[in-house]
């Protein structure tokens, strides 16, 4: 008796047929021939398309051999069960295995899966993509099929627009949305309301109804859903009466509002500050017999909450209770922000107990908002036991922790802590803004150490942060503003020194602290060094100036004229002054009719010119 583990035949092909009457027969003995399938790949594939008649025997077999299964082997497989419905489950499962095996780019995968053109494995393929979170792949599917002249189905769609809206890939979304049209995609409810998440997710108030108005045109009613989706946009947009009109128009097609429809209007009612009229809507709610749930009661909770009737939002809470639902964690943060604005922290650690027998889990919002509180008391101790316990629990700390603990060692002038929680920061990843370096400038001023200000870039830098514009524009811009223009101007070399170039913001920051501190020629020279270097004063450079200094006037109106004397304002720059000199003609309610007195006459003799 020849051994099987010996070398195959040159034709191993032929030795397809006596394993495949083996399967049939129930003789096949896995152990006895994985060394002849390891030497001969194919032969596993080759059995497959015999089996092709027997899909079950095929899928056992297939089943019986220890993963991983050759990528040819499970291709022959797929397109074997494919024209089984009951086997269809098993192959989408299959889909997804490959999927995750086999990157798209595999020169096989992809090129064999279209090959055949069928719409259906791809199809697959794309819902699959779509469910497990990769739109950008799923993408990449969709168009090499449109490339083949291949069309996915409706459920395909339907779950690519919906990872699209996920993703916030809001032009991709409708650029597909078209080319599903163009296809002769049946495109149903389900396909629109995909796409009214998307625009939900944009906030895009004119492409929903646009939608809304094709679905009308083409006869696709409009079900639950969609109505739910238009209203929770109109709402989060402050378009209530949009959204009312919407709730009118499904009593009228006989489409009761549920739960989802009432809670999206009650929350655009107390967003907007509106509760008293949220709280009638809630009692409406409850006459037509529709059983609100936690959001309903969540909702109302904090809006009384916002509106400063932390008694009312008690009163709800006990409702709820009632009503046999257990507050969650959103429901205790409306409250204990509540408290802790009162700085009622008794109360607080109260709700905090309670929390913590009923096994509610503490959130970022929970602990923020602790920490929030106890650093604008000053009570640094608990700010930083609320931190550990936030870092204990897994929860990562994130921008708005990193600026309460800064904001409140600044405020209690330990500024070695709030560096060191900067440094934190700056380690994790997060970028301070101009509110964090304003804070630490201030914090050093009041302890009369300025010049510690010039060290902190140095030491960012140790800490493996890179050299930053934002860094040092933020630091000379606070600088300015408490005065200290010299230090600003050591920063500014610093920042030069370090090769990188100053921006108009900077410049003109500088020009102005010069001119307030009555340094005219510094202030001119500046300008020049502007020039020098083709920065230009932009809108947006021209309102970050007027808000910060809008009570300098007078000093500001200089550096705009010195600044049009050089060329360094923008064409759109001009309109804003233009529009400011009319203003300041108007005349004023709070004067009596009397306008202000009028700008100086150097800077309308420049405007005019």
């Amino acid at each position: 008796m020849i051994p099987i583990t010996m070398a195959p035949p040159p034709a191993a092909v032929d030795l397809s047929r006596p394993l495949c009457a083996a399967v049939i027969k129930c003789t096949f003995r896995p152990h006895l021939h994985l060394p002849l399938l390891a030497a001969a790949p194919s032969l596993l594939t080759a059995v497959l398309q015999r089996l092709s008649p027997l899909p079950s025997a095929a899928l056992a077999y297939f089943r019986a051999l220890p993963p991983p299964h050759p990528l040819d082997a499970s291709l022959a497989l797929l397109r074997l069960l494919t024209p089984h419905p009951r086997h269809h489950p098993t192959a989408r499962a299959l889909l997804r295995d490959l999927s995750l095996r086999h990157p798209l780019s595999s020169p096989l995968l992809l090129p064999s899966l279209l090959a055949d053109d069928d719409p259906h494995v791809p199809s697959w393929l794309l819902l699959v993509l779509s469910q497990s979170g990769r739109p950008d792949d799923a993408v990449r599917v969709f168009d090499q099929m449109r490339a083949r002249g291949l069309a996915p189905d409706a459920h395909a769609c339907t779950a690519l627009l919906t990872a699209l809206a996920r993703a916030r890939m809001t032009a991709t979304a409708r650029r597909l949305f078209d080319e599903m049209a163009r296809a002769g995609v049946a495109i149903n409810t389900h396909v629109y309301n995909a796409m009214l998440h998307v625009c939900l997710k944009a906030g895009d108030t004119a492409s929903a109804e646009a939608l809304v108005t094709r679905m009308d045109a083409a006869g696709v009613p409009l079900d639950h859903f969609s109505f739910n989706t238009i209203i929770a946009l109109y709402c989060r947009k402050g378009m209530r009466y949009e959204a009312m009109c919407v709730r009118e128009r499904m009593d009228k097609e006989g489409i009761q509002a549920d739960t989802v429809t009432w809670n999206s209007l009650i929350h655009g009612l107390c967003k907007d500050g509106r509760v008293k009229e949220a709280a009638q809507l809630f009692a409406e709610m409850i006459a037509a017999q529709v059983p609100p749930d936690n959001v309903t009661y969540t909702t109302l909770i904090d809006g009384y909450c916002r509106a400063g009737d932390i008694g009312e939002a008690v009163k709800l809470r006990e409702e709820m209770e009632a009503r046999g639902m257990l507050p969650g964690v959103a429901t205790y943060n409306a409250i204990l922000r509540k408290c802790c604005e009162d700085g009622n922290m008794k109360e607080v650690n109260q709700l905090l107990n309670e929390m913590d027998g009923r096994k509610v889990q503490a959130d970022h919002v929970t602990c923020n908002t602790l920490i929030n509180a106890y650093c604008k008391r000053g009570d640094m101790a608990s700010a930083c036991k609320v931190k550990r316990k936030m870092m204990e629990s897994g929860l990562q700390l994130n921008h708005f922790t990193y600026k309460a603990l800064i904001h409140g060692f600044c405020k209690a002038k330990e500024l070695d802590k709030a560096k060191e929680a900067l440094f934190e920061m700056v380690d994790a990843g997060l970028s301070p803004n101009y509110s964090v370096f304003s804070w630490l400038v201030d914090g050093f001023c009041m302890k009369n150490s300025a010049d510690a200000v010039l060290l902190i870039p140095d030491e960012l830098i140790k800490r493996g942060l890179p050299p930053d514009k934002a860094v040092y524009r933020s630091l000379i811009r606070r600088l300015c503003r408490k005065g200290l223009v010299d230090q600003a101007q050591k920063l500014f070399g610093q920042m030069q020194g370090k090769g990188l170039l100053g921006d108009s913001l900077v410049y003109a920051t500088l020009a102005y602290a010069y001119l307030t501190e009555g340094k005219p020629v510094a202030a001119l020279n500046t300008l020049d060094d502007m020039a020098k270097n083709q920065s230009h004063i932009t809108p947006q450079i021209y309102n970050c100036l007027c808000t910060s200094y809008a009570d300098e006037k007078e000093t500001l109106n200089m550096l705009w004229v010195r600044a049009i004397e050089r060329g360094l304002i923008k064409k759109s720059v001009y309109k804003l002054l233009q529009q400011a000199r009319l203003e300041s003609t108007k005349p004023a309610v709070g004067t009596g009719g009397y306008a202000p007195a009028p700008k100086p006459d150097y800077l309308e003799a420049t405007l005019d010119a």
